[in-house]
């Protein structure tokens, strides 16, 4: 609670605020926090393209009208983007360069002070160089000021008695895809058409992690003997989507398991890759 209350303090530092909004359990709890210090003068504004899956779309609008918070929908085509299809390790910093860029715009017509994200303390534990754009446009990151982790996050929510207390994580379809893979949009809506199928079999986390024409499969580790029960019905719902074959990950979900991939080493306190 003292997070949170200093969370209320760094929120009110700002006459008004836009907040990146993707209807997760980060952005919503900070949406929440900052409708109770800002009121009417906080805007939501959810990107929409083809690495944004069109029920996470419709989840966020719901989410904001449950929360009675402004809120617009916008168009950023991360694709077009130079530097973004050609997936190298920078691809994320490519991406929120160009969206925050956008959102400051925004920002910056409607008479808001500030652009605020959802970032948290566990990001800083990844190779994240979306953080590096950030600083340099001077977004704001509340709960990573606030000092709040990804669980107490999920702890207030339930307290404050958001559905997206118990939300899985969730990540841009782009993460899907291995460093150095050219990202097209046939393949991203490849990868979001076995990924919805594969969670209408009752999967709650879970990535489908595309591989040329390999699916490799991740699910909770809770859920890995149900995978395993189910996985005729998992093949078949990867090869209407497009994939040859499918493959269930022996390590289950994990986040930025993309990462694991990189050498050298992550520096911790700027983002980048190191020899």
């Amino acid at each position: 609670m003292k997070k949170f209350n200093d969370l209320r303090k760094i929120i009110g530092k700002y006459d008004s605020a836009l907040i990146a909004f993707s209807g997760g359990v980060d952005s919503t709890f900070l949406a929440k926090a900052a409708a109770g210090v800002l009121g009417g003068r906080l805007l939501l504004v959810t990107a929409t393209s083809c690495t944004y899956p069109k029920s996470e779309l419709t989840e966020a609008e719901r989410l904001a009208r449950q929360l009675r918070v402004r809120h617009r929908v916008v168009v950023s085509e991360e694709i077009d983007i130079p530097g973004f299809a050609q997936n190298t390790p920078e691809r994320c910093y490519h991406c929120k360069h160009e969206l925050f860029s956008h959102l400051k715009k925004i920002a910056e017509k409607e008479n808001l002070t500030a652009v605020f994200d959802g970032s948290t303390v566990d990001d800083l534990s990844d190779y994240r160089p979306g953080q590096r754009a950030l600083k340099e446009l001077g977004v704001i990151s509340p709960l990573l000021e606030a000092g709040l982790t990804k669980n107490e996050i999920r702890t207030l929510s339930a307290e404050l008695r958001l559905e997206t207390a118990v939300k899985p994580s969730y990540a841009c379809l782009a993460s899907r895809f291995p460093y150095g893979e050219t990202i097209t949009r046939e393949k991203l809506s490849r990868v979001e058409a076995a990924e919805e199928a594969v969670k209408r079999l009752g999967f709650r986390q879970l990535r489908v992690r595309s591989h040329d024409n390999i699916a490799r499969i991740e699910v909770a580790p809770d859920e890995m003997e149900n995978a395993w029960n189910l996985h005729e019905k998992i093949d078949a719902a990867c090869r209407k989507a497009g994939f040859v074959y499918s493959a269930l990950d022996l390590r289950g979900y994990r986040t930025g398991a993309m990462n694991e991939a990189l050498s050298g080493r992550v520096s911790g306190t700027n983002n980048r890759i190191e020899p």
